[in-house]
């Protein structure tokens, strides 16, 4: 799987004295290293891995390692959702759960789990899964497929693009706080902000 970026010779990281210690040390503790999960187990570790490289398109380890501390965290904190549907348990019950019926799915289609599955195989289930039509187990009774698959691609895109490494390959100035953004109109750019080769000057 390539990479490519429209700017090549960014690096978003080389603006981090422009930022306060505070909005430093949030960035950087994005890069790693981690440490162990603390609510997620070693199994939901291993399909969770998977599943985000499919939804995020993305084979770089350290990138899915934040990913998967971003989940691990969000998931054993207590603080409340900021919105759920009535029908839908708590979201840390909707993964789990979820990640049991993804493997008896797989298992009931391709007589392995999801784990044990092949890419092409693994994609399927997901794909069938957006749509609500995996292969039908008593678990999704209690566990909406198309609710569980939208919960997963919401938490692991948002923490997908809270990376400095893909802020850098899609031209984002990051936080620039305190010095903050002030050319905000269509089409222009701060004189720091990088710009894809070739394009006008604004």
């Amino acid at each position: 799987m390539s990479h490519y970026s429209h700017y090549p010779d960014y690096d978003v990281l080389s603006l981090i004295n422009e930022w306060d210690d505070h909005t430093k040390e949030i960035v950087l503790k994005r890069l790693g290293p981690f440490p162990e999960p603390q609510f997620l187990e070693e199994k939901e570790v291993k399909m969770l891995r998977l599943i985000a490289k499919h939804l995020c398109y993305e084979n770089r380890d350290d990138i899915i390692d934040w990913i998967i501390y971003f989940l691990d965290q969000r998931l054993k904190s207590n603080i409340g959702e900021h919105q759920r549907k009535s029908s839908l348990p708590q979201e840390k019950i909707l993964i789990r759960e979820g990640l049991k019926a993804t493997d008896e799915a797989t298992a009931q289609k391709y007589g392995k789990n999801f784990i044990s599955a092949e890419i092409k195989e693994q994609f399927e289930i997901l794909s069938s899964m957006q749509q609500g039509k995996a292969p039908m187990i008593p678990r999704w009774d209690s566990i909406l497929q198309k609710e569980l698959f939208d919960k997963l691609l919401d938490i692991m895109i948002s923490a997908y693009y809270s990376h400095p490494t893909i802020w850098s390959e899609i031209g984002y100035g990051g936080p620039a706080y305190p010095r903050g953004y002030y050319r905000i109109e269509l089409g222009w750019t701060d004189p720091w902000e990088p710009r894809r080769p070739g394009a006008d000057k604004k």
